[in-house]
């Protein structure tokens, strides 16, 4: 796994607090199969109209194409608990996001997907978001070493949970990847536990 220690690049902010998973990536896209495409449908409810024509959304606008750090408010992430949401965010090309404060299994759900989630106290985001949408060439660096956010020549110390910091920096973010990369010391311990068919497994001890 790779380890994220800075994330660099233009941002793109997308105002309001509480906005929830079905805000974020509708619930009719859940019946994918796989989550490749999902980056296609963040946001579409409130990015095209029903015809499909855009709309005046700040993801719309061609300045912002190919920012990789997305700034939010307060509650990011908040409703029901679909993986998607991250997903499309990370498939849509983003990197980072930058909010006040991110509900619990979006910012659990996001890290797993090496997805970095930072907060800043309300003034110091609110300075970066206007810096944001005054600069839309401009370019913010996270840094999870530094424990920083950075943007025209302005420095506001991040918050991040220890743990998931630690993961994203180590590059031990993916709890699947994790197990694979064990699987021999998985498949010795399983061949010391008892199982169906196994010796002195549910058949009984032989």
């Amino acid at each position: 796994m790779e380890a994220i220690k800075q994330v660099r690049g233009r941002a793109v902010a997308v105002p309001g607090d509480e906005i929830d998973t079905d805000r974020i990536i509708p619930a009719r896209y859940l019946k994918a199969i796989t989550f490749d495409g999902l980056g296609e449908a963040l946001f579409y409810d409130e990015r095209y109209d029903e015809a499909g024509n855009p709309k005046d959304h700040p993801l719309n606008r061609p300045e912002r194409q190919g920012a990789r750090i997305m700034v939010v408010g307060a509650g990011f992430g908040s409703g029901s608990s679909r993986e998607h949401a991250p997903q499309a965010i990370k498939r849509a090309g983003f990197a980072a996001i930058v909010g006040e404060s991110f509900a619990e299994i979006f910012f659990g759900n996001a890290t797993q997907i090496g997805l970095v989630c930072v907060t800043l106290d309300p003034e110091d985001l609110g300075v970066l978001t206007e810096w944001v949408e005054a600069h839309p060439e401009g370019e913010v660096e996270v840094d999870l070493e530094a424990r920083e956010v950075r943007f025209g020549g302005r420095v506001a110390p991040l918050a991040i949970r220890e743990a998931a910091r630690e993961a994203l920096v180590s590059g031990r973010w993916d709890p699947l990847a994790e197990l694979l990369e064990a699987m021999d010391e998985v498949r010795k311990l399983d061949a010391t536990r008892p199982g169906p068919g196994k010796r002195g497994g549910y058949r009984g001890r032989a």
